[in-house]
């Protein structure tokens, strides 16, 4: 594993003590304000460790078998890891952030870019939630959906969470999470037609962050043809909104 690196267990001595990682510079095009470490995408690691799981463990559970072992991408503070390790499940969780990993509990954790990830086994199912398959720039949602394809087993199947198809002009919106409030309060054009700039607030009693971001938008076709290119196809639209999506790798 030449390019991750892997913390057996967060809560063992040492793993806290995150001097020897290098300060993150934020991605171009990607920011955020608030109390806190903000990661290089503009998430505020206070906010993710506050933000309610919502149904997509239900969504995850329901699409893969009872026990699987499952590898999530982007785990974040791991507001969806918890909740399926307490369904049975066994993950690995992965973050380019470890100060977001920091507060993830009771799975294996690895330190790593998605992009570049290369473990030496195969996962029952690899998730890829949180929208990350609208990576404004395409190298890199390319690269993430290969690291999907080369971590699933030949009988196995890969979660992606995308964009609801309106989502880029339906602004602004916002819904409750847990004590607060999640807006987005715009998405305003950038010079690439298909990419906009997403503003988000968080508002708690307490505080309030901010995070900016790119994302390209994908219709259907789009998206499907994303996958064609990294090895796999769609096997079923999960929900009736079609934000999620079990795909199977193409042998």
């Amino acid at each position: 594993m030449s390019t991750s690196r892997m913390f057996l267990d967060p809560e063992r001595p040492g793993v806290e003590d995150l001097s020897d990682f290098p300060r993150q510079a934020p991605r171009k095009g990607h920011g955020g304000t608030g109390a806190g470490a903000i990661t290089p995408d503009g998430c505020a690691v206070e906010v993710y460790t506050r933000l309610p799981a919502g149904d997509e463990p239900d969504v995850i559970a329901s699409a893969v078998p009872a026990g699987a072992t499952l590898l999530e991408l982007g785990c974040g503070a791991g507001r969806v890891t918890h909740p399926l390790l307490e369904r049975g499940f066994a993950v690995t969780a992965v973050d380019e952030s470890p100060r977001m990993l920091e507060h993830v509990r009771g799975a294996r954790t690895v330190c790593s870019p998605i992009e570049t990830l290369e473990l030496d086994e195969r996962f029952d199912a690899v998730l890829l939630p949180s929208f990350l398959v609208h990576a404004s720039d395409v190298r890199v949602r390319d690269a993430l959906l290969r690291a999907c394809r080369r971590h699933v087993a030949d009988d196995g199947c890969v979660l992606v969470q995308r964009e609801g198809e309106d989502w880029h002009t339906r602004v602004p919106r916002e819904r409750r999470a847990g004590d607060g409030l999640a807006r987005i309060a715009a998405a305003d054009p950038t010079d690439d037609p298909r990419v906009s700039a997403v503003r988000c607030e968080y508002v708690f009693p307490d505080g309030t962050w901010t995070q900016t971001f790119l994302s390209r938008r994908l219709d259907r076709t789009e998206f499907e043809e994303a996958l064609a290119g990294a090895g796999l196809a769609v096997d079923t639209y999960l929900t009736g909104d079609r934000t999620w999506v079990r795909a199977l790798p193409v042998r």
